[in-house]
């Protein structure tokens, strides 16, 4: 589960549960508080009842039976008895309601003075009176329906509210932790995208302090040493392979020199020529950093748009005159969209070279001195220039690092070479949004494709 998605469970949880043990409060605070207010309006009742009956002369159980027909707080289906102090009834109004009563029931107001109950759908409340010489019970019982009806459209209003913001929040939580988040995803983008070839990238920040901000500018902080470092390392590799290259071609030209000079014995040449091969496999290794280093300066401003295939038989040409017994099979794909297709913006020089070393690695691996070029299109109209030769194939952790420096398959046994042809093709073709691809389409052939996009 990613972090955005966290945070927007956690808060959304947070917030149904805080809701929800909200919601449950409010009603059990009003379910009680409604129980307290009947109760209230029972006990007043039941005492003007035992009041009108003992302290008003005039009051007998009929009227006062008249005045609970028309009295204006008369309670929906009430029920009120009176007893004296021998727990005889001696009033009991007009209504057809019952209340279960018993005479340990009249003992414990006695003894308690008051109690509350609950009798099915009824409420009853009983009350001890003490007057000077005698005593009095009371009984009241009724039915709050307008409480209950208050207190059923809280529950379904609570019920309600619950379900609809609790949907609101979680709709809502999403979309403002994804809002939130997204610096967070663009700077996880960024740094996805970031090579080699781009250490110049930075993150943007605002001016606020935020901790994403903050992150930002230690990121840009982290960049600008690593881009240091990696310019310095790159200085270093070109500096030190031109400055290679200088005595490297002194001692190439006194050893060539030295061969062709007649004084020379045939075991001093021999012996010579043995130093001047590995002469040439140092000047091209040292040929091989500098163009690294050169790649890595993505010098793309005096880019032009070139034919591939004009480079490729230029590449071909160069190929044959140190391979000229190698043979080279050539098709290209009869499509309309070819030419537009053929066209590549970049630089000359580097693509020429890219096609020399796979065309050279075709050539040094290949058992039957000869490679099959072609030049086709995707259905996209991509260019794909692909290259096949018979010879040992690489297996699958090969394959893996076939394009690290200085990786030499199983294959490469007996073959001159540094491993950093197929390495400088691949930069190559980075830099020109372009990429490259090995394969085994069948049993010992190798396959590389050149795709431009």
């Amino acid at each position: 589960m990613t972090l955005k998605n966290r945070i927007s469970l956690l808060v959304s949880l947070l917030f149904t549960i805080l809701f929800g043990l909200a919601s449950t409060l409010i009603f059990v605070l009003y379910s009680n508080f409604r129980k307290e207010e009947f109760r209230d309006r029972l006990e007043i009742k039941a005492l003007s009842n035992i009041k009108l009956l003992v302290n008003v002369k005039e009051v007998d159980d009929q009227l006062l039976k008249m005045i609970d027909q028309n009295s204006i707080n008369k309670l929906y289906d009430e029920k009120t008895l009176v007893f004296d102090s021998n727990y005889k009834l001696i009033y009991s109004s007009i209504d057809d309601a019952k209340i279960n009563w018993s005479i340990d029931d009249l003992k414990y107001l006695k003894k308690h003075k008051t109690f509350f109950k609950q009798q099915g759908n009824y409420e009853v409340y009983g009350i001890f009176y003490d007057t000077n010489d005698k005593d009095f019970y009371a009984l009241i019982s009724a039915t709050d329906g307008y409480g209950k009806r208050k207190l059923l459209f809280l529950r379904y209003t609570l019920v309600i509210s619950y379900l609809f913001f609790t949907c609101i929040c979680w709709v809502l939580t999403s979309l403002m932790v994804k809002k939130a988040m997204n610096p967070l995803s663009a700077f996880h983008q960024k740094i996805k995208n970031i090579n080699e070839n781009n250490l110049d990238t930075r993150i943007a920040s605002k001016s606020n302090k935020n901790e994403i901000d903050l992150i930002a500018n230690e990121f840009n902080f982290m960049m600008d040493r690593i881009e240091v470092s990696y310019q310095k390392q790159k200085e270093f590799t070109a500096h030190a392979s031109h400055e290679l290259r200088t005595p490297l071609s002194r001692i190439t030209s006194q050893i060539e020199n030295t061969i062709a000079d007649p004084a020379t014995s045939v075991k001093d040449k021999i012996f010579l020529k043995n130093i001047l091969s590995d002469v040439n496999q140092l000047t091209e290794l040292i040929n091989s950093l500098l163009i690294l280093s050169k790649i890595d300066y993505k010098n793309q401003e005096h880019h032009e748009v070139h034919r591939m295939d004009e480079i490729l038989f230029s590449a071909i040409e160069n190929l044959n005159k140190s391979f000229p017994d190698f043979v080279i099979l050539f098709e290209m794909e009869q499509n309309d969209d070819l030419d537009t297709a053929l066209e590549i913006k970049g630089n000359k020089n580097l693509l020429e070279i890219a096609l020399s070393n796979v065309l050279k690695n075709a050539c040094v691996y290949s058992d039957d001195k000869q490679a099959k070029v072609k030049i086709s299109t995707t259905e996209h109209n991509h260019l794909i220039i692909s290259i096949s030769n018979t010879g040992k194939t690489l297996s699958e952790n090969e394959q893996k690092n076939l394009f690290q420096p200085f990786m030499r398959g199983e294959n490469s046994k007996g073959a001159s070479g540094f491993g950093l042809g197929l390495r400088i093709v691949n930069r190559i073709l980075t830099l020109h949004t372009a990429q490259i691809s090995y394969s085994v389409p069948v049993e010992n052939i190798n396959l590389f494709q050149l795709i431009f996009r």
